[in-house]
């Protein structure tokens, strides 16, 4: 799915062990070794293609796996072969591919083959298997093996996504047959024995450093990098200071630093802001009792402004969202069915005979949260409403609403939540189905004509037909009262002078891409 900003590290953990560590130049040659250090907003958690938790995870399995086609670097979304040879959609339903020969597994696993990637495309769209990303793959009927090298995917009916984020997504990452096979199938999460991309996992100090080294079985194109070093810090305001050290490379900023930064870019450095494809939202959970009433959750939509949310959170950098559904991408709204009526909010609470209600408010504990936050139980506070804010490190704030992690589920009230998506909106669609109350619809909210909508809009083709599709389910979504819709947000990040980074259309530096490069 999607970005999650997860990490195991919270806000002052991150501060207090870059603050404090030696620091050390920008790039680092050590015996003419070229080591690359890079942050990233959460430790490795899960490198299953199936399983995968955010973006931070699939950046990493970008660079380690091997693929048919992957994401062209640039300002647009599209797609290049990776170990495809070549690839064509023969009809609607039926895509062949050959594979280049000589990709290698590591760990003596030989070759990469067709076997490789049915098993790898069947196991997430199996029903059985009860993939978390599944809907990447759930129109798949089977893959067809031509010889070694070659083969045929064959879908149900027509996909979409297939070419935007199936097949060049981390859905379409090749595992290998014989590894997990022989350590007895079933899902992992972050040791998959063999990889087939131009790196691999060197060494791995959880909430510290993930080291990835050159694959030396790698018969693609060279990297620039010998090694490169992913250090994890959650909250971007403390990788801002651990770059400023020397101590990283490239480094995430948070929203609210943008306007200050492109004034006060530090010496040595580049800043660069891009569109974000990110959606951020307040949700609440439908099921638990003090949020059932939709009068309710409904008075809570009209209750809390958000243009004063979107100030206190990112300093004025941040526009105001109107969905799930990014600009530039069909679907996109622009309009919001609930406005910011303090009146209308105190007739609801009225109407539904609610008085001195307590509310929680989860939120990762990152500054800009706590700040969002903070204007919500300020603006909540005038309704009557109490609202305890509950900071956590981001591992523990993933959980809380997965019902695999027990009954935490039951307490979650309201959250603080972001994902992030790619470029067809059935990527935003899909993790508030029926199918997923409980694994990432925190809300509880079903509803049988957004799930109707939602596979009828994977099936179309015609963006013309598919735009009032998801305008309708971002209707439905803020119809249950379950939602707030904040802000997508840019991306930026600072980066060394001397490096030229990797980008993807979202503003994100990617480690694989083109790759980083020596300027």
């Amino acid at each position: 799915m999607t970005y999650l900003f997860l990490s195991r590290r919270d806000l002052m953990k991150g501060s207090m062990a870059l603050a404090s560590g030696a620091l050390a130049p920008s790039i680092v040659r050590a015996q003419d070794a070229k080591v690359l250090r890079v942050h990233a907003t959460k430790d490795m958690a899960n490198i299953d293609p199936s399983e995968r938790i955010d973006v931070n995870d699939e950046r990493i399995m970008a660079i380690v796996y091997s693929s048919l086609i992957r994401q062209k670097e640039g300002l647009e979304w599209g797609w290049e072969l990776d170990i495809a040879e070549s690839i064509e959609a023969v009809d609607a339903t039926h895509v062949k591919f050959t594979l280049r020969k000589g990709v290698l597994w590591t760990g003596g696993f030989g070759e990469v083959t067709a076997e490789d990637v049915k098993y790898s495309y069947e196991r997430i769209g199996n029903p059985a298997n009860e993939s978390a990303y599944k809907i990447d793959w759930e129109l798949l009927d089977h893959v067809e093996i031509t010889d070694t090298y070659s083969g045929v995917i064959v879908m149900k009916q027509p996909s979409a996504p297939l070419w935007t984020t199936s097949l060049p997504g981390r859905s379409g990452c090749i595992v290998c047959k014989a590894a997990r096979e022989g350590a007895g199938g079933g899902k992992f999460s972050t040791d998959p024995i063999a990889t087939s991309g131009p790196y691999m996992i060197k060494d791995w100090q959880p909430n510290q450093k993930l080291v990835l080294a050159r694959n030396p079985d790698w018969n693609g194109e060279a990297y620039e990098f010998d090694e490169i070093h992913i250090i994890p810090v959650t909250d971007e305001k403390a990788a801002e200071v651990a770059f400023e050290a020397g101590e990283l490379d490239a480094a995430f900023v948070s929203i609210s630093s943008i306007p200050l930064l492109k004034d006060n870019v530090p010496a040595g450095a580049k800043l660069n802001v891009q569109p974000s494809m990110n959606y951020r939202w307040i949700g609440m959970n439908s099921e638990h009792p003090k949020l059932a009433d939709i009068r309710v959750r409904k008075a809570i939509q009209q209750a809390v402004n958000v243009e004063e949310y979107l100030l206190a959170a990112y300093n004025g950098a941040a526009e105001r969202s109107f969905g799930i559904v990014p600009p530039g991408v069909v679907g996109h709204r622009t309009y919001n069915l609930m406005s910011y009526n303090p009146d209308a909010a105190k007739a609801l609470l009225a109407e539904a005979g609610v008085d001195g209600l307590e509310l929680t408010l989860n939120i990762i504990n990152k500054a800009d949260d706590l700040a969002g936050a903070q204007v919500v139980q300020s603006n909540l506070a005038e309704l009557g409403i109490k609202v305890e804010i509950i900071p956590n490190d981001s591992g523990a704030f993933y959980s809380l609403g997965l019902e695999s992690e027990g009954e935490m589920w039951k307490d979650v009230q309201l959250t603080i939540q972001r994902f992030g998506t790619g470029p067809d909106p059935s990527w935003a669609t899909a993790w508030f189905v029926c199918e997923q109350v409980g694994v990432w619809n925190w809300q509880r909210a079903c509803s049988t004509e957004f799930d109707e909508l939602h596979q009828k809009g994977v099936t179309e083709l015609d963006p013309a037909v598919r735009h009032p599709m998801y305008i309708r389910m971002q209707d439905i979504m803020e119809e249950t009262g379950c939602y707030i819709f904040t802000t997508h947000g840019p991306n930026a990040f600072l980066y060394k002078d001397r490096i030229v980074p990797s980008l993807d259309p979202d503003g994100r530096y990617q480690y694989r891409l083109k790759h980083f490069k020596l300027a």
